[in-house]
């Protein structure tokens, strides 16, 4: 049987995770109702400005005055922003992201890693150290930004993939990250952000293209809205993230909290069956003594 003081401090050390994991999962809640109601309200902004983008740059990026950021060059180099948490206790949050983006270059870029031209921009301390560890080659880092996660800070990320893509450093721009659906699930999403590219008309759907009265011109219309709506894209995936990250560990601290109440369970029965079979002992020891008293 297990010592008594073993199981009494096993006790104590549960019972004390579990107050933890229970206060971990009320903040998460909390988090979670303001970051859902954060991308709740872009998702509906960022759809119409793709489908608006979409209606303008539909001849604009197939025509022949292509601006630079719908030039398809040889894939030579590919850059993939992957966005994780910066801190753990989520569950499978992060490890579905970097599954997601080895599964992606094994699939798609085998030859470009074999090569050592596929880089990594992780956004999120976890991804930073997942593929520091694994000699991945990273360029920049961008941690903290969901604490306080701002448009600006975005921009910042967009600006410095956009710059890169135009001074040639990389061939092709992808995104990864965890699309939020609800407390319970996350989407795993792989996006192309550079070159910019027209969606491919669906056979048999009705076309919805609306004819502008373009001022100033098109191409200057086209070439102001893409970035903006990449900087748009790359802050929808942030907040996607952030709502999904916060469900995930609400979702993991409340089954902790569960697994910590059974465990306590046990534990008590044990301590319960230890402490009768401890008592049982002395009772037998007693009764034994007093039977050697009445042979002597």
């Amino acid at each position: 049987m297990p010592n008594l003081k073993e199981v009494k401090n096993r006790i104590t050390s549960v019972m004390s995770t579990q107050q933890i994991t229970k206060a971990m999962k009320m903040v998460a809640a909390a988090k979670l109702r303001k970051s859902q109601e954060r991308i709740t309200q872009m998702r509906p902004y960022a759809q119409k400005l793709n489908a608006i983008l979409k209606n303008l740059s539909e001849a604009q990026l197939s025509g022949d005055n292509d601006n630079w950021y719908s030039q398809v060059r040889e894939e030579k180099r590919i850059l993939i922003l992957t966005v994780s948490s910066d801190r753990g206790l989520c569950g499978s949050f992060n490890t579905n992201v970097m599954k997601g983006v080895i599964r992606l270059i094994q699939e798609k870029y085998e030859e470009q890693s074999r090569k050592g031209n596929v880089v990594i921009l992780p956004i999120g301390r976890k991804a930073a150290e997942f593929f520091g560890k694994r000699n991945m080659e990273l360029v920049g880092q961008y941690s903290n930004l969901f604490s306080t996660l701002t448009f600006e800070q975005a921009s910042l990320v967009g600006e410095h993939v956009m710059n890169a893509f135009r001074e040639g450093k990389f061939d092709k721009v992808e995104l990864v990250y965890n699309e939020f659906k609800n407390v319970a699930t996350q989407i795993l999403r792989t996006e192309q952000l550079l070159p910019v590219v027209s969606p491919e008309p669906v056979v048999g759907a009705s076309s919805n293209q609306v004819d502008y009265i373009y001022q100033p011109s098109q191409q200057e219309i086209v070439e102001a809205l893409i970035p903006n709506s990449l900087k748009v894209q790359i802050f929808k995936a942030l907040l996607d993230s952030n709502a999904a990250e916060n469900g995930a560990r609400m979702t993991a601290m409340d089954k902790a909290t569960e697994n910590a109440g059974e465990l306590l369970k046990e534990l008590k029965l044990s301590y319960n069956r230890s402490r009768q079979a401890a008592i049982t002992k002395e009772i037998l020891e007693i009764v034994g003594g007093a039977e050697a008293l009445k042979s002597a």
